[in-house]
């Protein structure tokens, strides 16, 4: 799961006495399947799954292996649906910096700033003189106390600098660290900034002593020290792979039903929530997050083909990308041009592994999506303590399938001390209590089967995750995948500004009244200039073509 769940709407469905769990035959079978899904998913060999890695390759070939043997075919043909996608930004390799001709070693005594031009600076340098056309040097912290304050924000104030010494003139900018402040920062690969017209970099205490501070002493104050910079920062490719299987019954509609299985790795992308798990090299084994989900949706496939459900088609999906946010998904639906009016409804199951057996708590999200899920209680039956939320939208695959349009459901037993850290193991799982909520799918699979209708879908309010520091908003939901300029649109919500003015789903906002947009800082920057009932334009790109829509902004 990319993001921990906050909070949920209301509770359901409690029930008032202990249930039975006597084993059958049947359950001891699936746990023991479960036991070697999920033992090999998070095993050391497939070191965390991270999507575009050997361990994601090994899980994909698993994965398939497993359809192949339950009889179910590929989706279209092919069971490996690969997707490029953009995460974030690298140094390129021709960065290169020097002083008085010693070159400094990149990461370790200097970096770019991931919102610095691509170009070359080159001039003699003193901090304390400012001249047009010259690279300047600018120290970060003022004293001691603002280097080891913890809430001092280094790369907005760089960026805001930056942007400052470009219009005064200077040709590059090198800011560096004079205290040697414990809050050191490094190059932030997910940075929003956009990028400024001049080369900046940040320099570490250990450099500008050894490269700067000395050669000041040894040289006179009009030789200054000579600065020569090639920066390159580039996008991060990356290339996953999602997983299709599909039981074609010519059937009208398709159900579709999903699950993770992707993961950490060793933390690289800054998503553990374990300190120094990077440094440290530990394995984030996900076994509840997701080869919990992945498990869980091998055994409902399976269920669903020797079940012989006729009525809708079934296809499932193994997606990737999903903790570095919803790649996967939201790339399926785009390339496989999922038509919702075709689509019945998704189900989505991510960390179904940890059933506490006391408060048997299950969160069923999405009842907000369709009329249809206004019986789950009664279809569950006594077996759980529904958590019931009915947003359509959340931390983990479904989200993408509603933005499209589709009734969804999502399953998921809750977090726990273990979440996006190494010691998420296969033995901390509850495989009878997973089974018990693969059985609660089931259910809902089998009512909706014997129906066999398309699920009317219904808008839900947009979720939203802490506090917003703006007057007003657009009510979109953005995609932060996009860095090609302006903000492009993942789902608009009912009733709110944007939908009011006629945004759509993949728009491409590049203007809001006289604010250029061009990412998501300038994006946020223009929110913050508005109050609640100003009336405005908002200049969108739709289909290669720009239009400008008349908006009322509100809350």
């Amino acid at each position: 799961m990319a993001i921990r769940i906050s909070t949920f709407i209301f509770l359901a469905g409690i029930a008032l006495q202990p249930c039975a769990h006597a084993q059958t035959k049947a359950d001891r079978k699936v746990i023991k399947q479960l036991q070697a899904d999920i033992g090999y998913l998070a095993s050391d060999e497939l070191e965390g799954r991270r999507t575009s890695t050997e361990g994601e390759r090994k899980a994909a070939d698993y994965i398939e292996k497993r359809y192949r043997e339950a009889g179910i075919l590929p989706y279209n043909g092919q069971y490996r649906y690969p997707f490029y996608f953009i995460y974030g930004k690298q140094v390129g390799p021709s960065t290169s910096i020097a002083v008085n001709g010693a070159a400094l070693r990149i990461s370790e005594d200097v970096f770019p700033l991931p919102f610095s031009a691509n170009a070359q600076a080159k001039s003699e340098v003193l901090p304390e003189i400012m001249e047009q056309g010259s690279v300047w040097m600018m120290p970060l912290y003022t004293d001691a106390d603002q280097a080891d304050n913890p809430h001092f924000e280094p790369e907005k104030y760089m960026f805001e600098k930056a942007r400052e010494v470009e219009k005064q003139g200077a040709s590059g900018v090198v800011f560096f660290d004079s205290y040697g402040s414990k809050y050191e920062p490094s190059f932030n690969k997910q940075s929003q900034y956009e990028v400024v017209g001049i080369p900046a970099v940040f320099m570490n205490v250990r450099a500008y002593q050894k490269y700067i501070t000395r050669n000041e002493a040894e040289s006179s104050q009009k030789e200054g020290v000579a600065i020569d910079m090639n920066v390159e920062v580039k996008k991060a490719d990356r290339t996953g792979t999602n997983i299709a299987a599909y039981i074609d019954n010519k059937a009208k509609y398709t159900v579709i039903v999903g699950a993770h299985y992707d993961h950490l790795g060793y933390g690289e992308d800054e998503n553990s929530l374990h300190a120094n798990a990077v440094k440290e090299h530990l394995i984030h084994h996900g076994a509840d997050d997701n080869a919990s989900g992945t498990a869980a949706l091998l055994e409902v496939a399976k269920w669903v083909k020797q079940k012989k459900l006729r009525h809708y088609n079934y296809l499932f999906i193994n997606f990737s990308g999903e903790e570095l946010g919803l790649f996967g998904s939201k790339m399926f639906v785009k390339e496989q041009q999922i038509d919702s009016s075709r689509v019945a409804y998704m189900i989505n199951m991510d960390m179904l592994g940890r059933l506490n057996d006391s408060t048997r708590a299950l969160t069923v999200g999405g009842i907000g999506t369709s009329p249809a899920w206004a019986s789950i209680s009664d279809i569950t039956g006594k077996e759980f303590k529904l958590v019931i939320d009915s947003s359509g939208q959340g931390p983990s695959d479904h989200t993408s399938f509603y933005n499209a349009g589709i009734p969804v459901l999502f399953f998921f037993t809750g977090t726990h001390k273990d979440y996006h850290k190494p010691s998420d193991r296969a033995e901390a799982i509850n495989y009878t209590g997973e089974t018990r909520v693969i059985k609660c799918v089931h259910k809902v699979i089998a009512k909706m089967d014997k129906e066999h209708v398309k699920p009317l879908f219904t808008p839900t309010k947009q979720q939203t995750m802490g506090k917003t520091r703006f007057r007003v908003t657009l009510g979109i939901m953005p995609d932060y995948t996009y860095q090609d300029g302006g903000v492009r649109v993942d789902g608009v919500s009912d009733n709110r500004p944007a939908m009011k003015a006629g945004v759509k789903q993949g728009d491409i906002i590049l203007q809001l009244g006289d604010n250029k947009i061009t990412g998501m800082q300038t994006y946020m920057e223009a929110l913050g200039k508005f109050s609640p009932g100003e009336k405005t334009n908002i200049t969108v790109k739709r289909d290669g073509k720009e239009m400008q829509l008349p908006i009322e902004l509100s809350k």
